[in-house]
């Protein structure tokens, strides 16, 4: 379990991310929806260490992951940021080895080749694991880095907007795939996602942030309906049940 606990951030004297307490149940996806400048992404920072918290604490398990020794925490937590640039010349294989770099330092064993491989799999990799990453496609490479996160193996899976520069065949994809490692492989999975329907259809539970701060917290059934969404949102989003899913029909709304 992740506990969050009064985290902060400012940039300036403006704060980006304010007060915020949040509990991710493990074996669960939780997805921080919310519109741009709500502090999504410096949130999933400050919780995978990327960025330190001004005020709070982030708790894995019980233990404050700011005295977690770097090594352990990254056999427990992989994150994926937003933007990932490589200075070196990389084969997909390549990348996707680096995640079991906490296990290996670099000397892949075959327990370790076998995770590359079955990572590679995982996202139909395979039959380009030999291409450079600067002759892939925006979504290939995101691909890659996915795929790269599942070879770490770890328990908690953190993933800022990774579906961004994926047409909607690869976003389904993804998403079908984090939804496998949650309810096959037992992970928990943390998510920002712009794109709420994606949220609604593959969350267990939703975390709206505005303005810095959480204005809905919940299963995912009960953040998507007009009301909460119109308070997250500013706009009257209507919603409609197909195949046992929520759909909000957003794109002809009137606010």
């Amino acid at each position: 379990m992740i506990e969050i606990k009064g985290l902060t951030k400012y940039f300036g004297k403006k704060p980006v991310v304010e007060d915020v307490t949040v509990t991710i149940q493990p074996k669960t996806i939780t997805s921080f929806i919310g519109p741009n400048g709500a502090g999504k992404s410096t949130l999933l920072s400050m919780v995978s260490r990327l960025l330190e918290a001004d005020t709070g604490e982030v708790l894995l398990d019980k233990n404050n992951v700011k005295k977690m020794k770097s090594d352990s925490f990254a056999k427990r937590v992989a994150i994926l940021k937003q933007s990932n640039h490589l200075n070196v010349r990389l084969t997909v294989r390549e990348l996707v080895s680096f995640g079991r770099y906490p296990y290996s330092k670099g000397r892949l064993n075959e327990q370790d080749e076998m995770y590359v491989e079955q990572a590679l799999a995982y996202m139909n990799l395979l039959d380009m694991q030999d291409k450079y990453l600067d002759e892939l496609s925006g979504g290939q490479k995101q691909r890659a880095f996915i795929s790269m996160v599942i070879a770490q193996d770890t328990e908690y899976i953190l993933l800022d907007e990774p579906l961004n520069n994926l047409d909607m065949k690869h976003s389904v994809q993804i998403m079908k795939i984090l939804r496998k490692l949650v309810d096959e492989l037992g992970k928990t999975v943390v998510i920002v996602l712009h794109d709420i329907n994606f949220a609604s259809v593959y969350s267990d539970r939703i975390v709206a942030l505005k303005d810095g701060r959480v204005v809905k917290d919940g299963p995912t059934k009960e953040i998507i309906n007009p009301e909460a969404l119109r308070d997250v949102y500013d706009m009257h989003i209507p919603v409609q049940e197909q195949n046992g899913c929520r759909i909000c029909v957003y794109f002809n709304s009137h606010a």
